[in-house]
């Protein structure tokens, strides 16, 4: 566990020291115990109050991850019953990364933490994944706007009676009056209850509207009678018109099935061309049967959280943050509205086509708009050769973020043309194995393979990026946030940037995922030259 608050700090001369060490220790397998490498400033978001949340806007190698891990750690250290009572969950970008990280808190002493994406958080047995979006339609179903229209559509379910309502008990018959029945499904509606809760009130009241009945008539009545009552016949035929059952797959596949459903929920919020991404060209015959997409599960997740409350965390540590679409953001704020956030990422780094632009809009997509945004911008993992050329492709990104500096001094950097990159890359990691450490190869996604395949020939034997602890990684730009390697042989830029929409924060993620060198294989232009 974390020394408690009033432990004091090691001396600068020997915390320098232990850090020199620490950052100069080869790379090989998962992330190690990361104590040795906290600093003061981190220190001071470490130790924030269990209820304050916090964002911190880290350049690469400033110690993001490393102040979230602890963070989660000092909390609870420090606050054992209340975070174990309400969990405590760490959000990574992949899979890949969570395995990185694994290792960390059972060092610092903690067990215990769900550590998940939130594609693992929204999964749902319900609704496998078998569909794929366009680009166009994943936009537009990860764009806030949609809570307004799924909200519509969930209670366009909820009609006005069109009866009283007649209970029969005996000889005689309870009443409740059409206008009664009207005002309670109002009132329900502008209390703003999950559905499913509404639904339960909207009963509830009906049975207590007969109840002042019978107590007028008859006197007090005890708990069977009201049971009798709230389950008779026409009751629950009652609430089951007004306020119907359902469940989050029926209410979407009814929705996006249906053209003139989604034209009425999303009147005056979505444009015709937006309905039209989103809608589904063949209806299934039941949305049992319907192929869901991954943008689909954020829907499902929002009508699930309008139906009912899921259960929340005490605390949620949520990495690689300005990856997140601002529904993906609405599905974490659900799971923390009674708990706080330690929020972590770099605007610099987004790659998504909904990545965040600054760091208010999220936080309030976020729940906690009052959030402290913090920001690291004094890297000591990556060295300043490295982010020097980092710095410009920074400034070709359309993204407010001040440009990162680097205590380290050591570290190469070497830029070269060459006319076959496959091959200049083998002769890379063929040096690069005469010195210690990790080495990364990393290039566009659908170039992986063949740089795989050349190695290989060349009789070099390296693993894929879920393979950890390996001596050389061949691995997509795609999986390289958070990641990170002694020698890193970046394999043509102008292929990363160009290979999305984000590309060159793609680029930029790439270049900073090397800690004592880097080489940067092109055949074509790069593209930060021309820029300054």
């Amino acid at each position: 566990a974390p020394p408690a608050p009033n432990t004091p700090a090691a001396p600068p001369a020997q915390g320098s020291r232990i850090l020199t060490g620490e950052i100069e220790r080869p790379r090989v397998g998962p992330m190690r115990d990361i104590a040795a490498t906290i600093q003061p400033e981190q220190d001071d978001l470490v130790r924030g109050e269990l209820a304050a949340s916090v964002c911190v806007q880290g350049a690469p190698g400033t110690g993001k991850t490393a102040v979230g891990l602890h963070r989660a750690a000092y909390l609870l250290y420090t606050y054992p019953q209340r975070v174990q009572r309400a969990g405590l969950l760490i959000l990574g970008p992949n899979r890949t990364f969570l395995r990185y990280i694994a290792e960390v808190l059972p060092s610092l002493g903690e067990t215990g933490v769900r550590q998940s994406t939130v594609e693992d958080e929204i999964a749902r047995p319900t609704a496998p994944v078998r569909a794929r979006d366009s680009e166009a339609a994943a936009r537009v179903k990860h764009d806030a706007r949609m809570a307004a229209v799924l909200r519509r559509a969930l209670y366009e379910r909820v009609a006005p009676p069109a009866n009283s309502l007649a209970v029969p008990e005996g000889s005689y018959t309870w009443r409740v009056p059409l206008d009664e029945l009207e005002r309670i499904i109002e009132d329900v509606r502008a209390e703003e209850p999950p559905y499913a809760v509404g639904r339960e009130r909207v009963r509830t009241r009906a049975v207590r509207h007969i109840q002042l009945q019978a107590e007028r008539r008859a006197g007090a009545v005890n708990n069977a009678w009201l049971q009798k009552i709230s389950r008779a016949r026409p009751v629950s035929a009652f609430v089951d018109a007004a306020w119907p059952r359902t469940r989050p797959e029926e209410v979407l596949a009814a929705l996006l099935a249906d053209p003139e459903a989604l034209a009425a929920a999303a009147d005056g919020v979505l444009t015709a061309e937006e309905q039209q991404a989103i809608g589904w060209g063949k209806a299934p015959r039941s949305y049992k049967s319907a192929k869901w997409s991954g943008a689909d599960l954020v829907l499902l997740d929002e009508l699930a959280g309008l139906i009912e409350r899921p259960e929340g965390y005490g605390h949620i540590v949520v990495d690689e943050a300005q990856d997140l679409s601002p529904m993906e953001a609405r599905a974490i704020a659900r799971r923390a509205g009674f708990g706080s956030l330690t929020v972590l990422g770099d605007l610099a780094q987004g790659t998504t086509p909904w990545a965040a632009r600054d760091w208010p809009g999220l936080l309030a997509h976020l729940g906690k708009p009052d959030a402290a945004v913090a920001p690291l911008t004094t890297g000591f993992r990556v060295p300043k050769a490295v982010v020097g050329l980092a710095n410009r492709v920074l400034a070709t990104l359309d993204v407010d973020v001040p440009p990162a500096r680097s205590l380290r001094r050591d570290g190469e950097l070497r830029i070269q043309e060459v006319s076959d990159v496959g091959a200049a890359a083998v002769d890379a990691v063929r040096a690069a194995l005469t010195r210690e450490g990790s080495v990364g190869v990393i290039a566009a996604d659908a170039d992986t393979p063949g740089l795989r395949e050349a190695l290989t020939a060349a009789g070099i034997e390296s693993a894929g990026p879920d393979e950890l602890g390996a001596r050389v990684t061949v691995l997509p730009a795609s999986v390289a946030k958070g990641l990170e390697y002694d020698h890193v042989v970046a394999v043509e830029p102008a292929a990363i940037a160009e290979a999305e929409s984000r590309g060159p924060s793609r680029l930029y993620v790439v270049l900073t995922r090397a800690v004592s060198r880097l080489d940067v294989l092109h055949s074509r232009g790069l593209p930060w030259e021309g820029r300054d």
